[in-house]
């Protein structure tokens, strides 16, 4: 007789959920991560459910992101507008029940694939027609009020949550999907160009990030609005110095994925505070009290994404590149 060495990848399917669960294996944190996307989606279709997303308002909410964009950006986004306010009731009963089945998809495992995969496509569509391009063309974007359009991340975090293993044994989730030095090149490229955008010349204004702040109080009940209110005094004339930290806390963030473990949590725990920071100063919590948001706006997503990178969660079942070696008779 001799022993045989069965690699954990050959199991099947059955044994990694209820074998490696018996032997106290943590969850498989990818799947985790999916479903807390999975939930945001779903969020999105209760909020796009709103009796005020029945009214002309909505049409005239997503007109709004036009101007300041180019002819070919903002053209198409005038037109969805006005055909959206001439059919409000059948098109956003349809925005919102696509937003419900990818939410039910990606909980659905069979789904996942298809899923994500119409995630991202929705999310590029929604950025266009519903954000505007996140603004990004129009000299106003700022992370503060969700540049580059928090849309964009929701296609973002399908990619790099996708169910394939490119390295199984990588350090963080996003690695594990793309490999490494993708997933760094992603994460490197979109904190530069929060940083891009931070630093354009509307936001460096003395009374920039006074303003964009104090004007997400209007609506509000009244202790978010006492809060927008008393964060912007304080920014008042310092929009040129509150821009160039926010710039410097983007730049730490950014490197963070290059540094090892300990310093990369430090600066990922330091990515979560600047996303609470955004989300509920900038953003308000995505307007989601005022009865008018459409989403809670990327604050919640940039946390996500930052959990895509978190040291030590990478590998299959939280770390595990193969289950251990199980003998067989021959």
């Amino acid at each position: 007789m001799t022993d045989i060495a069965v690699a954990g990848d050959r199991r099947p399917w059955g044994s990694w959920s209820a074998g490696s669960a018996a032997a106290g294996d943590p969850p498989d944190v990818r799947r985790a991560l999916q479903l807390a996307l999975a939930a945001i989606w779903l969020l999105d279709a209760v909020l796009q459910y709103q009796s005020f997303m029945y009214t002309r308002a909505f049409g005239q909410m997503l007109a709004a992101t036009a101007p300041g964009n180019p002819a070919v950006i903002a053209s198409p986004i005038t037109w969805n507008a006005s055909l959206i306010e001439h059919h409000q009731t059948a098109l956003n009963t349809i925005f919102a029940t696509i937003q419900l089945a990818i939410a039910i998809g990606i909980a659905y495992r069979p789904a996942l694939k298809v899923a994500l995969g119409a995630s991202v496509a929705w999310a590029l569509g929604v950025w266009w027609f519903g954000e505007g391009l996140g603004e990004v063309l129009t000299g106003r974007a700022s992370p503060l009020n969700g540049a580059p359009g928090a849309v964009l991340i929701y296609a973002l975090i399908a990619v790099l949550a996708w169910p394939a293993d490119r390295d199984a044994a990588a350090p963080f989730v996003a690695a594990r999907t793309v490999g490494l030095t993708a997933a760094r090149a992603i994460w490197a490229a979109f904190w530069a160009a929060m940083i891009f955008f931070t630093l354009q010349p509307a936001n460096l204004s003395s009374q920039g990030l006074h303003d964009m702040i104090s004007g997400m109080a209007s609506g509000e009940p009244r202790w978010l609005a006492s809060t927008d209110n008393a964060v912007a005094s304080a920014l008042a004339h310092h929009g040129t110095a509150g821009s160039m930290v926010l710039a410097a806390a983007f730049a730490l963030i950014a490197v963070s994925v290059f540094l090892p473990a300990p310093a990369a949590k430090a600066l990922l725990v330091l990515a979560f505070a600047v996303a609470a920071f955004i989300w509920v100063v900038g953003e308000a919590f995505g307007g989601v009290f005022t009865g008018g948001g459409t989403d809670p706006n990327s604050g919640p997503l940039l946390a996500l994404f930052a959990l895509l990178y978190w040291p030590g969660l990478g590998g299959r079942r939280a770390g595990a590149a193969q289950a251990p070696a199980v003998p067989a008779q021959a």
